[in-house]
């Protein structure tokens, strides 16, 4: 009988910096060559198995960190867990943890040494994991390049190469395997109901004023609602939005800094956390809050099925969310007529962006003691054959053949199950069988994405693929030596604190963003954001 293992975990707070330096002390790197010819470090030279897995050998046990979205929640009974260890001959076990501890925990994991699995999954190597891995903490990948020839095959495939490269960090060296995308697509952002509009006599929105005018509207004929709701936390309305004023800070900033922004025209960071932008942008939000037009609870994480109840049911109007989500509000709702629609990126004062987006993405690291492994050449051959084959990936989107889909011709024809669904085929799929989850599937091809979606998706994308740079590309990360990477991580932190702190207190009105704005840029100004600042400029690459 099928059994998976699932370790609970609960978050530990704070993290460990003062034990960076003592638990890291080892080389940053193994001795290899970066890329092609890669020699393997010298605890692993008699392992010569040369290929991924095989029966005779056994199954592989691996332990995994996988970061949890409460809206898809992961299963232990995942189809696609049971895939891979069928297929590749595996035994995972998976520590599975709220998407929002989700950098504490990893973080506290490859300071300390302690708790660290074999794999760690939805990560990249931005911010404080820049200075983890110069320090030896995590395994320079690009070092074993021979022993990821699936990657390899993708990004040639994908003309990522010099993207790739970006990723390099100040030793020459990449610490991750990124995700892999074909070209970049539009899957969230504000989505309101449609019927009411017309309803109403309104226009869809263009423009951040378009959307307040609607949203008065929404709560003059009904007084009780809060109009505007949020998905999750602020993160994930900020991450949508803040790019319209010309900023992108908080947890999900597209620098992964929490407090710098990138400017596109002078390509340069910038302390975005106490700009004019964010100050115009906060703004904004204050004003929806105080005139009620912003739900109150959105400073707590709003869970998937809160959520959809508050869409549903007429308490609230719009949100920023993502298209698969539309069909299951729909398919509860309790009026006559219920039309949702996902509208392209609203304008502002820099222009119409949705969140920043590149062709690579949050992927695996392989922590220092997963090197130290007498199979750790079959760990990366097999995490690249499940990851970046074509059937890895193919299994990853779409799922089995005969179970998830059949082929008719050369199209994907999806079960009836999943096609008939509320929730439409994309997250059908995820919820039922963990095919298309972010931190499982690493390589994304749009063609294929979008069979997953209707006629109507397939046109918002259009529009948006016509806009001007609707879509933004992610800054470049600095190349930072180990000791630069620490003292940029020793500053973003309390920054970070700090910046979440006043962020909440300006939304809801604890603080004034006129009376107390001095106030708040001479603490983060003390806290030296403008240092930090200069230490990404002045170590981008030239």
């Amino acid at each position: 009988m099928y059994k998976k293992k699932l370790v609970s975990t609960t978050v530990v707070l704070g993290l460990m910096m003062s034990t960076l330096l003592a638990c890291n002390a080892g080389s940053g790197g193994n001795g290899g060559t970066t890329g092609e010819g890669a020699t393997p470090s010298p605890s692993n030279e008699g392992n010569t198995s040369g290929g991924a897995t095989t029966e005779a050998e056994g199954p592989l046990k691996l332990s995994l960190y996988y970061a949890d979205n409460a809206t898809l929640p992961f299963k232990e009974d995942w189809l696609i867990v049971q895939e891979w260890e069928k297929r590749y001959n595996v035994d995972l076990s998976f520590e599975v943890i709220p998407v929002a501890d989700y950098a504490t925990k990893v973080s506290l994991a490859l300071n300390t040494g302690n708790n660290v699995p074999d794999v760690i999954l939805y990560q990249t190597t931005k911010g404080e994991n820049a200075s983890l891995a110069l320090n030896g903490a995590i395994v320079p990948i690009s070092d074993y390049a021979d022993w990821t020839p699936n990657f390899n095959a993708r990004v040639e495939e994908f003309g990522l190469q010099e993207q790739i490269a970006a990723l390099e960090l100040k030793d020459g060296k990449r610490y991750y395997l990124p995700s892999l995308f074909d070209k970049p697509f539009y899957d969230g952002g504000l989505i309101l109901r449609d019927d009411l509009l017309q309803k109403y006599g309104l226009s869809a929105p263009k423009t951040f004023d378009d959307l307040y005018a609607v949203l008065k509207k929404f709560k003059e004929e009904n007084p009780d609602s809060y109009p505007l709701t949020i998905l999750a936390g602020p993160r994930v309305l900020y991450r949508m939005t803040m790019p319209s004023y010309g900023v992108s800070v908080g947890k999900n900033g597209a620098s992964g800094t929490n407090t710098l922004s990138w400017d596109y025209e002078k390509q340069e960071y910038f302390p975005g956390a106490i700009s004019d932008q964010y100050k115009q942008y906060m703004t904004y939000l204050s004003k929806l809050y105080k005139e009620g037009l912003l739900d109150p609870e959105m400073a707590e994480p709003i869970d998937g099925d809160k959520w959809a109840q508050k869409m549903a049911t007429g308490k609230s109007f719009a949100s920023y969310a993502y298209y698969d989500q539309i069909g299951g509000i729909e398919a509860s709702a309790t009026e006559e007529g219920f039309n949702l629609q996902m509208y392209p990126p609203l304008e502002g004062p820099a222009g119409a962006h949705h969140q920043p987006k590149s062709s690579t993405g949050s992927g695996i690291l392989f922590p220092k003691k997963t090197a130290e492994r007498e199979d750790f050449e079959r760990i990366v051959r097999t995490i690249d054959e499940m990851f970046f084959s074509e059937e890895g990936a193919q299994l990853a989107s779409s799922g089995v053949e005969g179970v998830t889909y059949t082929m008719d011709g050369d199209k994907i024809k999806y079960a009836d199950d999943l096609a008939s669904s509320a929730d439409g085929i994309y997250k059908s799929m995820q919820l039922k069988y963990g095919f298309g989850a972010d931190p499982l599937q690493l390589v994304w091809v749009n063609a294929r994405e979008m069979t997953k979606y209707d006629e109507n998706y397939l046109q918002i994308n259009a529009t948006v693929a016509g806009m001007d740079e609707a879509i933004q590309a992610i800054p470049p990360s600095p190349m930072f030596d180990d000791m630069t990477a620490e003292e940029a991580g020793s500053l973003q932190t309390p920054l970070a604190d700090t910046f979440e702190i006043w962020a909440d207190a300006f939304l809801t009105g604890k603080k004034d963003l006129n009376a107390d704005w001095d106030q708040y840029v001479t603490e983060m100004k003390n806290l030296q954001i403008e240092k930090f600042a200069q230490l990404y400029n002045d170590n981008l690459k030239k």
